[in-house]
């Protein structure tokens, strides 16, 4: 591996880059542009883009690329040649955006759709291509994509910040969402994955027995790293390391077969661009390993899924961050403010930060296995809830306790300890001095729940900063602001153990919400309270939220028909005659007894031939059920009652022959078995 620093953003035209590159002039106009959005002349364009050019092929390059994120969870890309690059090709291109998920926001005759260059995330060169990151939108300006509303509510949650700051005597100039996405994933062996269509066709399996031995050891957790897996970790921190991503952290996770990859902070918006890269590269670094890299949320039932935990923070350009408690956070105007406008926010919005999450496979994950449950809470700690029920209640002290931890033993260092414990069971803890949602599944882009979060919290600085301005003392009036949001929507707190039935039970108490179902929450997308909230920021027009709803809710739909055609698909090809061959095999085997014998002494063998058929006719009957609720697929729209009624038979019949057939696969022998088992793919590196 090559040192760090030698390699580190060298396929980035970062801002290094770019001043040694450009003339200052044009470097002063490229850099007020990207602070404030100032016009960029074609002519300072032209400029840039040759001295872009000059340096990608310097760097190999030979083709450039808009590199843009459309609704289909996806990036997207089209190649051009570097010979003709220009000013104008910098900032706009034009996809066909014909065949991307708009739901009515374009007519199906009107192809063309524009990509417009996003100057806060640097270009970088990956292969032989120039990667230029883009927004996405139809020719009339709607978004077509996932950073547009990405960049409008960074530049909402700005403003607004800087509102409330300004009030409370802060001279701050930007305040930058950062988020720092932990990303999950399963490792398997390319060849085991080729033989499995349900993995191919679905990312997850739709059939598969639990192994004699799963996690249930924990000796996975934080394991030591096999020789294969190292060597797959190692190439790709130096891949991302070369595109400027800041791959840190790396470890096995708690599921045989699963790990995890953590980054540093950074900007939301680059933050989530290098989640898709890292996506992207862990897939191909994989398979240059022999392997299948694996991000569906639930590609394995009965063991750990894998989430994204997204830790996200609010930091102003004077280094200051607003959810740090300091030394004395109970007379912390700041912390206050912005810790009150989260919880105000998560608890208005419970519903969209649910629907930030939504997706078919992510429901297979939640609820179970190290992953919150579907109802929205905030976990605060024990002395930050102190502090707030103090502050609340207008006391002037709360007992701070000793956080210092003593080993007692003399070689080892005492230390302090951290005012909050990390509660894995809940969907939105505070850590500290940032919030970490772990609702959030492997797959999904980390736009979509960051520009919610964004958004929520923006508009309810927006009611705080509206106040305050009004007030003859803005502090004052903060106060009663915050204290007044905290008593009113503390019930979103919850410290404990949110995997029981009695945080269930006390959560409905509550009046919170628990959609454990896509179908269930994204009716709520287009309420009349969340309309309000992403039009009134400028976020999303009530036009581009209609559509994203329509896009999500068919999505969800054609994803399980398509599991459910896939299942059927194995069931009649693969199970059912493998059953077949094994039930021939054991009637031979029982004339052959009889025929040697000259007697009938094959008990055992009729009572499992007979036990098998029967097994593989409830198989056929589940099957057939199936097939007759895809046979008559509905539309797909949200409006159409019949397609929640498709999505939940869809399930049910799913599950129906997934038992049945999980129970033959543990009574057959595993010759005869057609597919590669759970302990065969969970367990390869064992089996070498």
């Amino acid at each position: 591996m090559s040192k760090i620093t030698e390699i580190f953003g060298s396929m980035v035209f970062d801002e290094t880059v770019m001043k040694n590159k450009l003339p200052r002039d044009v470097y002063g106009r490229l850099e007020k542009h990207i602070a404030d959005g100032s016009e960029l002349p074609i002519a300072v364009a032209d400029v840039i883009a040759s001295a872009v050019k000059d340096w990608a092929e310097q760097k190999g390059a030979t083709h450039f690329t808009h590199w843009f994120q459309p609704m289909t969870g996806v990036t997207a890309e089209k190649h051009d040649s570097l010979m003709n690059f220009s000013g104008k090709n910098l900032i706009k291109g034009e996809p066909d955006a014909s065949s991307f998920p708009s739901s009515g926001m374009r007519a199906t005759f009107e192809a063309r759709g524009y990509t417009a260059w996003d100057t806060s995330s640097p270009m970088f060169i990956k292969e032989d291509t120039l990667y230029i990151p883009t927004a996405f939108i139809s020719y009339d300006g709607d978004a077509l994509d996932k950073k547009t509303p990405l960049l409008r509510s960074d530049e909402a949650i700005d403003v607004q910040s800087r509102r409330v700051l300004s009030a409370l005597g802060e001279d701050v100039k930007k305040v930058t969402p950062q988020i720092g996405p932990e990303q999950e994933y399963f490792l398997i062996p390319k060849s085991l994955y080729a033989k499995r269509k349900d993995l191919i066709f679905t990312g997850r399996t739709l059939i598969g027995a639990a192994p004699p031995k799963s996690q249930e050891l924990d000796d996975h957790y934080f394991g030591q790293l096999k020789p294969a897996v190292k060597a797959f970790m190692a190439d790709l921190d130096e891949e991302l390391w070369k595109l400027g991503v800041k791959a840190s952290t790396e470890h096995n996770e708690v599921a045989p077969s699963q790990h995890e990859l953590a980054p540093i902070f950074s900007e939301c918006n680059i933050a989530s661009d290098h989640n898709q890269i890292t996506m992207e590269l862990m897939k191909k670094v994989a398979d240059r390993h022999g392997m299948r890299c694996l991000l569906h949320e639930k590609p394995f039932d009965g063991i750990n899924g894998s989430g994204k935990h997204i830790n996200w923070s609010l930091a102003a350009d004077t280094g200051l961050n607003v959810f740090k408690p300091g030394h004395d956070p109970l007379h912390n105007t700041v912390f206050l403010v912005f810790m009150t406008a989260v919880i105000k926010a998560v608890d208005k919005y419970q519903d969209m930060l649910r629907i930030s999450v939504a997706s078919a496979s992510n429901d297979h994950r939640l609820g179970g296995s190290e992953a919150p449950p579907a109802i929205i809470s905030i976990f605060l700690g024990e002395d930050i809830t102190a502090v707030m029920d103090a502050f609340e209640a207008g006391e002037s002290e709360v007992e701070v306790k000793d956080r210092r931890m003593s080993m007692g033993i003399g070689v080892l260092t005492d230390f302090k300890k951290d005012t909050t414990d990390r509660n894995r069971t809940s969907p939105f803890a505070f850590t500290g001095n940032r919030f970490e949602f772990r609702m959030v599944g492997s797959l999904t882009s980390v736009s979509c729940p960051a520009y919610m979060l964004n958004t929520m919290t923006a508009s309810v600085l927006k009611e705080f900063a509206d106040a305050m301005e009004a007030s003859d003392d803005a502090e004052a009036c903060a106060m009663e602001l915050a204290k007044k949001a905290y008593s009113e929507h503390k019930r979103i707190v919850f410290n404990g153990d949110n995997y029981t039935d009695e945080w269930v039970r006390e959560a409905e108490k509550r009046g919170l919400k628990n959609y454990k179902t896509v179908s269930e929450c994204m009716p709520e997308w287009t309420s009349e309270k969340n309309i309000e909230l992403f039009t009134s920021l400028g976020v999303l027009t009530e036009k581009e939220l209609r559509a994203r709803q329509e896009i999500l809710f068919e999505e969800y739909c054609k994803e399980l028909n398509i599991e459910a055609l896939t299942l059927l698909d194995m069931t009649e090809k693969d199970l059912i005659p493998a059953v077949r061959d094994y039930c021939t095999a054991l009637a031979e085997g029982i004339g052959a007894q009889t025929a040697a014998l000259g007697e009938d002494i094959s008990g055992t063998g009729k009572r499992c031939l007979k036990c098998m058929l029967s097994i593989t006719d409830d198989l056929y009957s589940a099957a057939e059920d199936l097939k007759e609720v895809t046979d008559d697929v509905p539309e797909f729209s949200i409006k159409d009652p019949d397609a929640k009624v498709f999505c939940d038979s869809v399930i049910e019949y799913m599950k129906d022959i997934r038992t049945i057939a999980d129970e033959l696969e543990v009574k057959m022998p595993e010759k005869y078995w057609p597919i590669p088992t759970y302990g065969e793919m969970l367990f390869a590196q064992e089996y070498k």
